[in-house]
């Protein structure tokens, strides 16, 4: 009996690993489009994944045609005569190119190491010298230079001449133009670094963040691998630090090499969405730039516009909030300014949802553009002429999933507001450089990507561009996850998730179920809400779990209220709410056994997951947590004070807001099976909370299993740990002995 079991489980393993993301994305096609937009600005090209590798195609929306970019066995042929190696049509080794001239007859790339320029009509190509290993740059929007840093300043390099010029002298370490000082993963994979600089329009000048590092307190880290070991270190603010990072930003005009340094006031602080503490767009005309930043908690966001000769500024838009500002729902940071610089559309939750506001050019709103019980996405587009916004938006459609965000428009002054994309699903836009077009991707968590090309300003359907072929995925036993929802801890409140059955699911038998989390605030458990090939969770259903997971009260893409719904109380963590979720697909799903609930999460899951286990140990029997921010007091500002909020000690107490906030606290209560994991070389969670909770399990004389990563980052998800996790959970939870020895594999290139 024992080795029927085992090798039932064998086979298990061996389905399940079919699904995990490195082989099952490998087995959908056409289900990515990546639009490379063209001189005119409504033309496109895409590297599509077909089933027996990738094509490059070609779309041009005026003759509503799709066909290849060129012959690709013509072109392998003529790479392989040039190169002196044998190269396969269909995985032309490239992902993306460059058009040499204006002709769009010649594209330049790098393969195997050497730099090919191949006529794509005449099918000739010549091979350059070794691709010259360069300091990473950005280069101008007229092709003549290349802005760089070395050694802490910025430089740029003519690329007609090769001639270098250096723009600063003053860059110092923990003070360097362009560049924050490396972590510790980055100093040991030696990979460079590009700057972070923007060029204006006309090419004259660049915008250059510099961030104020000098002071700060740093983050140790050690590698214990080598014969001796290796100390790592970087500077890393915790909560209540009088001393933090200071982001500044300069405009440097590179003929006359004067280096405006722009004085904003409040100092920014805050880290956007695209790690950044100062978002930066030029203007058309290259004499203004518009910025947004955050004050520290992101308690005061701010929208200004520079005058890029003086850098003086003003403010054109601004929000405040006592919990945290946000400057868009996980979406593309949402503002847009005319040209003429009349109008400013700003998104904001001031009225308890995210619409978007409209002002002048003095500060003053205008009007409110959208309004109601739903949530803007993001603005994706305005046409100033017609005077339309575009944006997506979620919970507008009554009876649909409120995370699918489809695409609509409306008039500057709020006035006929219109859908454009109905079909159901989450919508990735894209539109043209001329605003005509857009493409639009379409998924739902059941339903694979449909690619459609549509035109402005009604949203028409011009042609499909591509349908996602999941045959493949379902020869190895796929099926797709469903969407449910269910009351929120509150019995009033809706909030949904995603559930993934067993392949064999039968409602007599008895399931374990296996709840995902991450706790948010800025995101949910599920993510992005669209179509996944497979995945984590669907892999460990095919060993016998039911596995959920639920968007709970606290995270984004709702109400201001609902997103709001934790701040301050850290440990929450939105537990109650999946208890409450689970408890309901229980009473829906008998075969759910309630006795046998596990979890697992990492990073902020890592500590939801490990929180749920001690807090309510009766609930939850098996957590394995991975890289867990166990004690938020102890990781960066600009997560934790932007959730919990700035730290406030009460010295007569003896204590602070961020107390009571840390699984260390709740040690004792440990009662099931518990699995930490962790990287010694975290250089975004430090490896001391974990070993801090470690020790406070110790102290309570509690046994808990740890794997330890040596010279392991944040993320960990290698073949080794995911193996390790799925048998914690079917030795703990289903009861039953893990295949010796099995190893998963990741698929050979």
């Amino acid at each position: 009996m024992a080795d029927l079991v085992s090798a039932q489980m064998v086979d298990r393993y061996s389905r399940a690993e079919q699904l995990l993301p490195w082989h099952a994305s490998l087995l959908v096609s056409g289900d990515e489009v990546e639009p490379h937009w063209m001189e005119g600005g409504n033309r496109f090209w895409y590297r599509n994944k077909t089933a027996t590798g990738h094509e490059f195609i070609l779309v041009d929306p005026e003759l509503s045609r799709r066909a290849p970019l060129f012959e690709h066995y013509r072109l392998a042929a003529a790479m392989s005569l040039a190169g002196d190696t044998s190269y396969v049509p269909h995985k032309l080794p490239f992902d993306s190119f460059e058009f040499v001239g204006d002709t769009e007859t010649v594209i330049e790339f790098a393969a195997s190491r050497k730099r090919f320029e191949c006529d794509i009509q005449a099918y000739r190509c010549t091979v350059g010298d070794t691709v010259p290993s360069k300091v990473p740059f950005v280069e101008s929007p007229d092709g003549r230079w290349e802005a760089f840093v070395i050694a802490h300043d910025l430089y740029i390099r003519s690329t007609e001449t090769g001639d270098t010029i250096r723009l600063t002298h003053d860059g110092e370490e923990f003070y360097a133009y362009g560049l924050r000082y490396p972590r510790p993963n980055e100093v040991r994979s030696k990979a460079p670094r590009r700057p972070s600089v923007t060029w204006s329009p006309d090419s004259k000048r660049l915008v250059v963040e510099r961030r104020d590092e000098r002071s700060v307190e740093h983050m140790h880290y050690i590698s214990y691998t080598p014969q001796r070991p290796v100390h790592y270190s970087q500077p890393y603010a915790l909560p209540g630090d009088s001393i933090v990072p200071l982001p500044g930003f300069h405009i440097v005009d590179i003929e006359s090499k004067v280096n405006l340094d722009v004085d904003l006031e409040p100092r920014p602080s805050q880290l956007s969405i695209n790690g950044s503490a100062i978002d930066s767009t030029w203007g058309k005309d290259s004499q203004k730039l518009y910025v947004t930043w955050q004050t520290r908690a992101s308690k005061t966001a701010y929208l200004a516009e520079v005058d890029a000769l003086t850098g003086d500024y003003r403010i054109l838009a601004k929000d405040t909030s006592k919990t945290f500002v946000e400057l868009s729902q996980r979406d593309p940071v949402s503002w847009y300014v005319t040209d003429a610089a009349d109008d400013v559309f700003w998104w904001s939750e001031r009225d308890g949802w995210a619409h978007i506001w409209r002002f002048g050019a003095q500060g003053n709103v205008r009007n409110q553009v959208t309004s109601g019980p739903w949530a803007v996405g993001a603005i994706r587009h305005v046409d100033e002429v017609r005077q339309h916004v575009y944006f997506t938006a979620y919970g507008r459609e009554p009876g649909r999933v409120p995370y699918y965000g489809p695409l609509y428009r409306v008039d500057y002054d709020g006035s006929n507001l219109r859908l454009l994309t109905p079909e159901e699903g989450k919508h990735q836009i894209e539109f043209s450089p001329s605003g005509r077009f857009f493409v639009d991707t379409y998924s739902t968590i059941e339903v694979p990507p449909v690619t459609v090309l549509r035109a402005a300003p009604d949203g028409r359907i011009v042609r499909v561009i591509e349908e996602a072929d999941v045959s493949r995925l379902v020869q190895v036993g796929w099926q797709p996850s469903q969407v449910f929802s269910v009351k929120a801890r509150d019995g009033i409140t809706e909030i949904y998730g995603v559930v993934d059955f067993p392949p064999d699911f039968d409602p007599q038998q008895k399931y374990p179920i296996v709840d995902h989390i991450y706790p948010g605030p800025q995101v949910g458990s599920v993510g992005d809400w669209t179509f996944k090939a497979g995945g984590r969770d669907a892999a460990i259903a095919h060993l016998g779990f039911v596995v959920v997971q639920i968007d709970h009260l606290g995270t984004p893409q709702r109400s201001k209220a609902f997103h709001d719904h934790y701040y301050g109380n850290f440990i929450d963590n939105g537990i109650e709410d999946h208890i409450a979720a689970i408890k309901q697909l229980a009473a829906r799903y008998p075969a759910i056994d309630m006795d046998r609930v596990g979890i697992f999460g990492g990073s902020g899951g890592g500590f939801a997951s490990t929180d749920a286990i001690l807090r309510f140990p009766d609930f939850f029997k098996v957590a394995v947590s991975r890289s867990g921010n166990h004690d938020n007091a102890s990781y960066n500002i600009y997560w934790a004070e932007k959730y919990q909020g700035l730290m406030e000690r009460d010295t007569l107490r003896g204590t602070d807001n961020f107390a009571k906030m840390a699984n260390k606290y709740y040690a004792e209560n440990l009662t099931g099976k518990l699995l930490l994991i962790h990287g010694d070389l975290d250089d975004n969670v430090h490896p001391a909370m974990t070993v801090q909770l470690v020790d406070a399990l110790i102290k309570a004389n509690k046994n808990f299993d740890l794997i330890w990563g040596p010279d392991y980052p944040h993320g960990m998800l290698t073949p080794y740990f995911v193996r390790r996790r799925w048998d914690y959970f079917v030795e703990h939870l289903l009861g039953v002995t893990p295949p010796a020895g099995y190893e998963i594999l990741r698929p050979q290139n």
